[in-house]
């Protein structure tokens, strides 16, 4: 009865927010838009799942669930500094290209306790499995999780709050249902965010699925970023002098005659 009542609690709020429907899996989020106002500090999404009853009976292994998170992508830099003359300067570089700006990686367990590291790195499931790509002198290529550069790169970005990993960060609330917190952080970048699902089981990949959401800025704050992104002269001439303006009043409310 759980089950019964867990599915039809996930088919309702379907209505409500994003939902996604594949053959092994039935997918829902709280909400499908996060929108950013002057005072957003974060938020946090909760996905909805349903495992296919047929699919979870087919083994007798009991199922794990991941959940990746993927943020618009960007392009970074990551610097290695070096001693020089008592000064440390930037010795060395690595470009990553196209990396997801925010990447959550939510799991009912150990992603290494899933299935064989070969199968993983090929699904991305877990953190250090998914794929950064990196401008290497002449070559694009992904590298090991042990690269400083890109071991420097993650702890970047988890200091940012925009990549999270927690292994137990999937509740099953029934045999076949579960569920999962999505944070989205304060400095969230604004755009398109993926969700994918996939479910393992006696070390093979069973089923996945997936959806999406927005984060946007509405109001006052979306008309500031739409004209610093469709006219950044003007906007910046603009700045500059409501800058001077706000000078300039202040000196004249505490000067001291």
């Amino acid at each position: 009865m759980r089950g019964i009542a867990g599915l039809l609690f996930l088919l309702s709020l379907a209505l409500a927010g994003g939902e996604a429907r594949s053959a092994e899996l039935v997918l829902s989020l709280s909400k499908a838009r996060v929108t950013i106002t002057s005072n957003f500090t974060g938020d946090t999404l909760v996905l909805f799942g349903v495992i296919d009853p047929g699919t979870a009976s087919a083994g007798t292994a009991a199922q794990d669930v991941v959940v990746t998170v993927r943020g618009p992508n960007e392009s970074f830099t990551t610097w290695r500094k070096e001693r020089f003359l008592g000064i440390w300067v930037n010795a060395d570089s690595r470009s990553f290209l196209a990396a997801p700006s925010y990447l959550a990686v939510l799991a009912s367990r150990d992603p290494a306790l899933m299935a064989d590291a070969e199968l993983l790195r090929q699904e991305q499931a877990g953190l250090n499995n998914n794929h950064l790509l990196q401008r290497i002198g002449s070559d694009y290529a992904d590298v090991v999780p042990e690269d400083p550069f890109r071991q420097a790169f993650l702890r970047v970005k988890q200091a940012q709050g925009l990549y999270v990993e927690r292994p137990a960060g999937v509740e099953f609330i029934a045999p076949n249902v579960f569920r999962a917190s999505i944070p989205i952080p304060g400095s969230a970048p604004i755009g398109r965010y993926e969700v994918v699902v996939k479910t393992f089981a006696g070390g093979a990949l069973l089923g996945r699925g997936a959806l999406g959401f927005e984060v946007a800025k509405i109001d006052f704050e979306q008309t500031v970023a739409t004209a610093a992104q469709d006219h950044p002269w003007l906007y910046g001439l603009v700045t500059a002098l409501a800058a001077l303006c706000v000078g300039f009043i202040a000196n004249l409310a505490f000067r001291r005659d």
